[in-house]
C-alpha cells in the first residue's frame, strides 16, 4: 500500500494537493478537519464533543481523532493505499498512526511537506475567509492556529525525519508544478522500498539484459543461477564439475545445487533493497523453493513478470546471440535450441500459473528494441511498488 501524510500548515495547499494525489494513486482520503466537521454537522456524539474545539481553532483529542480514522480506514477495501491530511499533527499521533497503520499490516510511506513562508499563509487564509463562510476563518483564529503549528506539529518533522520517511517540498508555484514536485518524490521513495522480481519468459526473451539494467536501476541485487553456474564451470569447483553435462545442454540443473547458489548470493547481500530472479524458478516446485528462501528474510516474490516473446522472434535472437562471444554453448545447435524452448513451454510456463493464483503474476509486450521492453518493465515494476499488485 502507498501510505502518505501530507503535512504543512493551514493554508498550504493540501486540500488542493490531496485531490490530485487521491486521483492518481487510487487512495482512501482521511482528512480530520473535514471528518470532524460533517460529524459536527450531523450533530453526532463525536461531533458535539469536538465542536467547541474545532470553532476555536484548536485540536480535537487523540481519541476522537482515533475513533473517526479507524471508522473511514475499514470502510474502504478498494483502494491501494491511504492519504492523511491533517494526520498526524503531533508526534504522540504520530505514535498512534504507527499503530493503526500496523494493525493493516502496513506502514507509512511517506511524510511529503508542503513549504510555504508565513506571510503567503496568512494572505491564503484571509482570502479563503471571505468565500468559505466557515467560522475558523478569522484573523484571530488564524493565527492562532498558525501558533498551535509551531508548538504542536512541527516537531512531528523531526519524528519523520529520524525514520527518513520525511520529504520537504516547495509549495509555492503553480498548482501542476507543486503536484510535479509531490509526484517525483513519491517516485524516489517507493524505488528505495524493497521489492523481489521474479523475471519469467522464453530462452531468447532478454530476461538476462533486462534484469541487469533493472538491477541498476532500483538497487536490487541480480541473481541468475545460469551467470552463477557458468562462473563455477569457469573455476572449475565440484558444483562447476557436477554441472557442466545439464549447462552444455541447457537442462534444468538439480536443485539442491540451484538452492545453495542462489542462499549463499542473499547471504551476501544483507543490505539490499531486493533482488530480482532470472532463470529461477523454472518449475512449480523451485517458485516453493523460492518462497521458503525469502521467507527466511521475512519477505516475499512481490511480482512476476512474464516478457511474452513469439517463438521465431527467440530463435532469431539465439541463433544471433550464437554468433557472437557472449554465446552459450546451446545456442549453436538448432537441436538444443528447439529442446530448450520445448521445456520452457512444457515445464517453466506452468510457473506463471503458479504467480496468478497469488495475484502475483503480469505480463509485457517482449517485441521492440531493448529500451522499449524496459520501459515497459519499469511501468509494470513502479506499479507493483504504488499498489503493491
Amino acid at each position: 500500500m502507498l501510505n502518505i501524510a501530507l503535512f504543512g500548515p493551514p493554508g498550504a495547499g493540501k486540500g488542493t494537493q490531496s485531490k490530485l494525489l487521491l486521483e492518481k494513486y487510487n487512495l482512501t482520503y482521511i482528512s480530520t478537519g473535514d471528518i470532524l466537521r460533517r460529524e459536527i454537522a450531523a450533530g453526532s456524539i463525536l461531533g458535539l464533543k469536538a465542536k467547541n474545539i474545532i470553532e476555536k481553532g484548536g485540536l480535537a483529542s487523540d481519541e476522537i481523532i482515533v475513533q473517526i480514522i479507524e471508522e473511514r480506514i475499514t470502510k474502504d477495501e478498494h483502494s491501494d493505499g491511504i492519504l492523511f491530511d491533517g494526520f498526524p499533527r503531533t508526534t504522540v499521533q504520530a505514535y498512534i498512526l504507527d499503530g493503526l497503520l500496523l494493525r493493516l499490516g502496513t506502514s507509512l510511506s511517506a511524510m511529503l511537506s508542503l513549504e510555504v513562508p508565513m506571510d503567503e499563509l496568512i494572505s491564503r487564509m484571509m482570502e479563503r475567509a471571505k468565500t468559505s463562510g466557515r467560522k475558523d476563518d478569522t484573523l484571530e483564529v488564524i493565527k492562532f492556529r498558525m501558533e498551535e503549528y509551531e508548538n504542536k506539529t512541527k516537531p512531528v518533522a523531526d519524528f519523520y525525519k529520524a525514520k527518513g520517511l520525511y520529504h520537504p517540498i516547495k509549495g509555492t508555484g503553480t498548482i501542476e508544478n507543486i503536484f510535479n514536485n509531490l509526484t517525483d518524490t513519491i517516485t524516489s521513495t517507493l524505488r528505495k522500498k524493497w521489492i523481489n522480481v521474479v523475471l519469467y519468459g522464453p530462452p531468447g526473451s532478454g530476461k538476462g539484459t533486462q534484469a541487469e539494467k533493472l538491477a541498476e536501476k532500483y538497487n536490487l541485487v541480480y541473481i541468475s543461477t545460469g551467470k552463477l553456474l557458468r562462473k563455477e564451470m569457469r573455476e572449475k569447483t565440484e558444483i562447476g564439475l557436477s554441472v557442466a553435462h545439464h549447462m552444455e545442454k541447457g537442462e534444468i540443473v538439480p536443485d539442491e545445487i540451484a538452492i545453495a547458489l542462489i542462499e549463499s548470493k542473499i547471504k551476501r547481500h544483507p543490505e539490499a533493497n531486493g533482488f530480482i530472479f532470472k532463470g529461477f524458478p523454472r518449475t512449480i516446485v523451485q517458485a516453493y523453493i523460492l518462497d521458503g528462501l525469502l521467507l527466511k528474510l521475512n519477505q516475499s516474490v512481490s511480482v512476476a513478470i512474464g516478457i511474452e516473446t513469439s517463438t521465431l522472434e527467440c530463435f532469431k535472437r539465439l541463433s544471433f546471440r550464437g554468433k557472437t562471444e557472449s554465446k552459450r554453448p546451446y545456442d549453436e545447435n538448432m537441436e538444443l535450441i528447439i529442446n530448450r524452448l520445448d521445456e520452457f513451454f512444457t515445464r517453466t510456463q506452468i510457473v506463471g500459473d503458479y504467480y496468478k493464483k497469488h495475484n502475483k503474476f503480469t505480463t509485457i509486450d517482449g517485441q521492440g528494441t531493448e529500451n522499449e521492453i524496459f520501459e515497459r518493465l519499469v511501468e509494470k515494476i513502479d506499479k507493483t511498488l504504488t499498489t503493491g499488485r
